[in-house]
């Protein structure tokens, strides 16, 4: 009977100690009396929790707060700096590492591009960046708590990467791998899964629940956020829409159909139009979407009239997803959102093919976060995950 009580003691002290961290996390800055209020706890529970989570550098005290008539109140934080983590978006043509404190802020990033490299190639690059952000980490109590790498294509619901076709990448697992060499949590993602709830957590999707995220660089990924919730489908393959046919006699895609969306609607299409609206390609090594974007800001109305050509395609698939999900959000995000002054006004003006209610509290934003989206998003896994083992190991 007492090994019962004993049991039952621990497992409420754990759950107690759960709710005050996730209190202090949501309302940081806030005084033991307000967490007291909040969670129903008596204050001197609230009191011996504080103490632990203090020990454990989990929170952190400052100076006393304002007083409502009686002492001053000494005010608790949620120690951002008790850990990072590493978050990585592995582009077609770029890689983007991170290094985020547990409230997502960057405190250091490493960006390299490539061009059509091997799979050796590109993973000894992750390597060299997730290494130099481990070394260049700061002090913290955790140090680094776990990394997540973004994918452009297919990853199954155990991180297994089965086919990314603007890679040439298929049945690749990276995830064991990195555990061993790295000794600690690896979480694999599809990169606009990762973008969407990047945009949910930090960026401009923080007041939606039924969001669409449009990936657009050199492919076309969407990641989508139904009732608040990820959605990936029942093998985890969700979202694969760059891929839908919108032209059935159209040109061969990498991933083995023709006239796929992303052909059309993302960098690959800027390049394959070049020639058709006159312009040459860039001389200077310039990748053709900044090349495009600084034509434009020139007054070169050939990239203009591209950028409206390539706007067309994605309000064309920007409509069949609405008419298909009726979102509350739709979000353009990656390397073509930096081209928003070019594409927006056609995108907007495409969405007239949406059926009338489909457009009732529709938003069409552009990321808030760029191309730091994906990144941002699977360090935010990584740090819910170790958030997550934290609370269980109390």
């Amino acid at each position: 009977m007492n090994k019962v009580r004993t049991w039952n003691q621990h497992v409420v002290k754990k759950e107690n100690k759960g709710l005050v961290l996730d209190t202090i996390m949501q309302h940081t800055p806030i005084s033991r009396a307000e967490i007291a209020n909040r969670t129903s706890l008596n204050k001197g529970t609230v009191s011996s929790l504080v103490s632990d989570l203090i020990e454990e550098k989990m929170i952190y005290e400052s100076g006393p707060g304002e007083s409502s008539g009686g002492r001053r109140p000494v005010i608790l934080h949620f120690n951002q700096m008790a850990g990072c983590s590493i978050g990585i978006d592995l582009g077609v043509n770029y890689i983007l590492g991170v290094l985020t404190d547990l409230s997502g802020n960057i405190l250091l990033e490493k960006y390299v591009e490539h061009e059509h490299e091997s799979y050796n190639y590109i993973m000894d690059q992750v390597i060299s960046i997730i290494d130099h952000l481990i070394e260049e980490q700061p002090d913290t109590p955790y140090k680094v708590i776990g990394i997540g790498i973004g994918i452009p294509g297919a990853v199954n619901t155990e991180g297994g990467i089965m086919f990314a076709p603007n890679l040439n990448w298929e049945n690749r697992e990276i995830r064991t791998s990195l555990e061993q060499r790295y000794n600690l949590p690896i979480i694999i993602e599809n990169e606009a899964n990762a973008g969407c709830y990047g945009e949910k957590k930090y960026g401009v999707g923080k007041r939606s629940n039924h969001i669409l995220y449009i990936s657009i660089g050199v492919g076309i990924g969407i990641g989508m956020m139904l009732n608040g919730t990820l959605y990936r489908g029942n093998n985890g393959f969700s979202g694969e829409m760059g891929h839908m046919t919108i032209d059935l006699n159209g040109d061969l895609c990498p991933c083995g159909n023709r006239g796929c969306w992303e052909l059309y609607a993302s960098e690959k299409g800027l390049h394959n139009a070049m020639d058709q609206y006159n312009i040459p390609p860039a001389h200077d090594g310039q990748r053709d979407l900044e090349y495009l974007i600084d034509l434009a800001e020139e007054g070169d109305q050939r990239a203009v009239d591209l950028f409206a050509h390539i706007g067309k395609y994605i309000g064309l698939g920007v409509n069949n997803i609405v008419n298909t999900f009726n979102p509350e959000q739709v979000i353009i995000g990656n390397r073509m959102s930096s081209a928003q002054k070019w594409i927006g006004p056609t995108i907007e003006n495409n969405l007239d093919g949406t059926l009338w209610f489909q457009k009732k509290d529709l938003n069409l934003d552009f990321s808030g976060l760029s191309t730091h989206s994906s990144a941002m998003g699977i360090a935010a896994f990584s740090i819910e995950n170790f958030l997550m083992s934290y609370q269980k190991a109390l």
